[in-house]
């Protein structure tokens, strides 16, 4: 088990101790009369749909998939789980859809990038209000990988190592917009002061990795790990063509510390980019997250939420996650609810902060 995705890894012990305790209170009240009827006879015969906040055939939706596979054994009567894609706007567009379109009646769920939790935080538009999107009211299901996002170079990109990116121009690709990989690249190199040039318009990370291994770009950054790993097997030890270089968060994940990958956070300049940073990145351990709409019956989303823990844990799926190269370990939906709860509530001047660095 993973010990870098406790809170006390990220320095907020305490807040998210709170937070967590909060949830918990918050979980404990009923739903009064939507909630009358027993969720092991609700889910009978029941489809769920998963929305999947991402194209096809990249790190989030194999993830999804795999998930989608094992779920419903564990859900007492439930007949199948559908996955949907419906990629846009870094997960942004899946998010917005179950907080406002899908059904609230427990059938359906969705796993998205973490940016589409903070976008009204750290992104916000003209018109936007709580009314129409808060992202503190989904029902957080769970997080099936603490994952670590990295940075990988080209070998005949000349940038061998972390340093290099600040003293050498590193063209990387993303697919602009919200996504993960663009937001988290853009605040690596306004926060970091990387020399990065920014190409942007690929559809999702399928189409960087393609991207990367032709040589159109040299690299990529606030890459997950385990899509790393699967698409560049050999690249953690630097043999073959490319080379992991640097971990793009505030806390080491085992593997990667093992082989000496250094922490981008290391770079930062004073203690205030540091704080700006260690906020920022509490959200890259939640790459594989899954949530249920607002309003769902709570007795339902505890069926859900102890169904996914128990899918993720058990043998059929830790076994076809190891033959796909990724992890399964499981962050439990109170431990999501606080992340976001103790991101929410950071003080004004360090959420500015990184707003200005988010804007290329």
């Amino acid at each position: 088990m993973k010990d870098t995705r406790s809170c006390q890894s990220h320095g907020f012990a305490r807040a998210c101790s709170s937070a967590v305790f909060a949830a918990t209170i918050v979980m404990a009240v009923p739903q009064g009369a939507q909630a009358q009827e027993p969720a092991a006879d609700f889910y009978k015969g029941k489809t769920m749909t998963l929305v999947v906040g991402a194209s096809a055939g990249g790190g989030v939706d194999l993830f999804a998939r795999l998930v989608s596979r094992h779920l419903g054994k564990f859900v007492p009567g439930l007949s199948t789980v559908v996955v949907q894609n419906m990629p846009g706007a870094g997960s942004l567009v899946a998010a917005k859809h179950l907080y406002s379109i899908a059904p609230k009646d427990g059938t359906h769920i969705a796993s998205v990038l973490p940016g589409a939790f903070f976008d009204p935080l750290f992104n916000p538009q003209p018109g936007d209000s709580k009314e129409r999107y808060d992202p503190t009211k989904f029902n957080f299901i769970g997080n099936g990988n603490a994952e670590s996002l990295v940075c990988l170079a080209r070998k005949d990109s000349g940038i061998d190592k972390l340093e290099d990116m600040f003293q050498k121009e590193f063209i990387v690709g993303t697919p602009g917009g919200g996504s993960l990989v663009h937001v988290y690249t853009t605040v690596l190199k306004n926060l970091l002061n990387a020399k990065l040039k920014i190409v942007t318009g690929y559809p999702g990370t399928k189409e960087i990795v393609l991207a990367v291994q032709r040589g159109e770009v040299q690299g990529v950054c606030g890459f997950s790990y385990s899509s790393a790993k699967l698409q560049f097997p050999d690249a953690l030890h630097g043999k073959g063509d490319f080379k992991i270089i640097a971990q793009v968060g505030s806390t080491g994940y085992p593997e990667l510390d093992k082989a000496g990958i250094p922490l981008t956070i290391n770079a930062a300049r004073d203690p205030d980019t540091r704080a700006a940073l260690e906020i920022f990145y509490s959200q890259g351990m939640y790459v594989r997250a899954f949530m249920m709409p607002p309003g769902v019956p709570q007795e339902r989303v505890e069926v859900i939420r102890k169904a996914f823990i128990e899918a993720i844990k058990s043998d059929a799926l830790q076994e076809e996650a190891a033959k796909m190269m990724t992890d399964a370990d499981p962050n439990t939906g109170a431990e999501m609810e606080a992340m976001v709860r103790q991101v929410y509530a950071a003080p004004p001047k360090v959420i500015e902060r990184i707003r200005n660095a988010m804007t290329q």
